[in-house]
């Protein structure tokens, strides 16, 4: 009698989970309703029973749901735009540089400074679009161990998953398309004109940031921080799941 009772209460409290899933895209919460759902199936990789999850659908679902965030977020920053009408990502005059912009303003430059901001964040979208291959690689490498480990990480999981296996070969991969980017938007002339002036200013400290190492950076960064919203609306928002396995997955139906 006592089984029995622990069994109901297991069930009632899976139920509660799955109800739960269904107003909350939490993916650490799912984690826990998966442990539930796949269980043996988690090391077997067998399927269990009616209506659950087996360990390559829940493999399946998380690579789907990262490839629909990725695939919307590098389109995004690779539009005309994409960086420079973003608060979130728009990438400023360089921080070491800005008594450059500052200086330059006060003696009636500020359109040439402009240009330079608007050529740096064109170089930007121009390269973002290299960004995707790498990421869908990164994606369809992803162990089990990698899955689970998403599944019930932190909110930022994926995210960081990518930027750990995927940084180094962005670096590799946008340095000279950055260059490149830079040069045909003509930002490389732009800044090079604009710290010519100021370091010509009587007593100035001279500048000489490395453009392209600025530009990459601020790139690669701008793309996670995208990556890193579609991943919270991968696990908040109920709309997100766009397909059977998506909501078979994750639980719950589409509000």
């Amino acid at each position: 009698m006592k089984k029995k009772a622990a069994l109901l209460f297991v069930l009632a409290s899976l139920a509660v989970n799955l109800s739960a899933s269904a107003q909350g895209f939490d993916l650490s919460k799912i984690g826990q309703i998966l442990t539930n759902k796949v269980g043996t199936a988690a090391k077997t990789g067998t399927t269990t029973g009616s209506g659950s999850v087996s360990q390559n659908e829940a493999a399946m679902g998380l690579k789907e749901a990262l490839t629909q965030g990725i695939t919307k977020g590098a389109d995004q920053a690779s539009r005309q735009d994409g960086f420079y009408l973003n608060r979130l990502i728009r990438i400023p005059f360089p921080p070491d540089a800005q008594r450059v912009a500052t200086s330059l303003r006060a003696i009636g430059l500020g359109s040439q400074v402009d240009k330079f901001e608007l050529s740096l964040n064109r170089g930007a979208e121009d390269a973002a679009k290299s960004a995707k291959p790498i990421f869908l690689s990164a994606i369809k490498s992803l162990t089990f161990k990698d899955v689970w480990g998403i599944l019930t990480g932190e909110k930022d999981a994926a995210t960081s998953y990518l930027k750990r296996t995927t940084t180094a070969q962005l670096t590799t991969a946008f340095k000279p398309i950055i260059q490149q980017s830079l040069d045909k938007v003509n930002a490389t002339r732009y800044y090079t004109d604009l710290t010519t002036r100021y370091n010509m200013i009587p007593l100035v400290k001279p500048v000489q940031t490395d453009l392209n190492q600025y530009a990459t950076d601020k790139a690669i960064g701008g793309l996670f921080t995208l990556i890193a919203q579609e991943e919270a609306n991968i696990r908040e928002n109920p709309v997100a799941r766009t397909t059977e396995l998506l909501r078979r997955v994750f639980g719950g139906k589409q509000g």
